[in-house]
């Protein structure tokens, strides 16, 4: 039987696309997929459970964390910083299980920087007026943080032709549905195989 390598699958677009809550329908479909959780000194939103949508912890202690090298990557974005813990996707990856990034545009360029081999999937809103109205209704965001988040959105966008997919998250299902999709042809890959490939045939 061929064991295939584990994947890092790496999910982000501009705030508000919503790149997390098909993260979260694809995790309910794919239980084998290990989700990351990012690290953030940003106060959780409504609805937020620490540690499973981020690990919260004060800016000092963030940056302590730096100086001890103990991040894949890491950004600042909207006066927060934003990292990705390194142990946990190098063991997991080691293993060759499959692991879910969901993080900020900045961040997932420096991972594709350290990790080219990863799957890195933009995700769109399928228009900018829908967009806003996202960022509205999250009703987390004050006028000033809207306008920042939405005129940013219009600089990230053009960042899409660093990734290798695109997706448009018009309708949730179908975007987990296009995501899954992705995955799986990545998984049949040639080139990510191999070697595994020939020596489960050697004679």
């Amino acid at each position: 039987m061929i064991k295939k390598r584990g994947l890092l699958i790496v999910v982000s677009g501009p705030s508000g696309a919503g790149k997390g809550t098909i993260c979260a329908n694809l995790l309910t479909k794919k239980n084998s997929i290990y989700p990351s959780v990012s690290t953030t000194t940003r106060k959780p939103r409504k609805g937020e459970i620490r540690g499973i949508n981020y690990n919260y912890i004060s800016k000092e202690d963030f940056e302590e964390k730096i100086k001890n090298n103990q991040f894949l990557e890491y950004a600042k974005v909207y006066d927060n910083y934003y990292g990705t813990p390194k142990d946990f996707v190098l063991e997991k990856l080691s293993k060759g299980e499959d692991v879910l990034l969901e993080i900020d545009i900045q961040g997932a360029i420096k991972v594709r920087e350290k990790f080219p081999d990863g799957i890195f999937i933009f995700i769109l809103p399928p228009s900018m007026a829908e967009l806003r109205n996202r960022i509205v209704n999250r009703g987390s965001e004050t006028k000033e943080s809207l306008e920042k988040r939405f005129m940013a959105a219009f600089q990230e966008i053009k960042l899409i032709k660093k990734y290798d997919y695109f997706i448009v998250n018009d309708k949730v299902e179908d975007a987990t549905r296009n995501l899954v999709s992705i995955i799986e042809a990545e998984k049949s890959r040639v080139v990510k195989n191999v070697d595994e490939i020939i020596e489960n045939f050697r004679r």
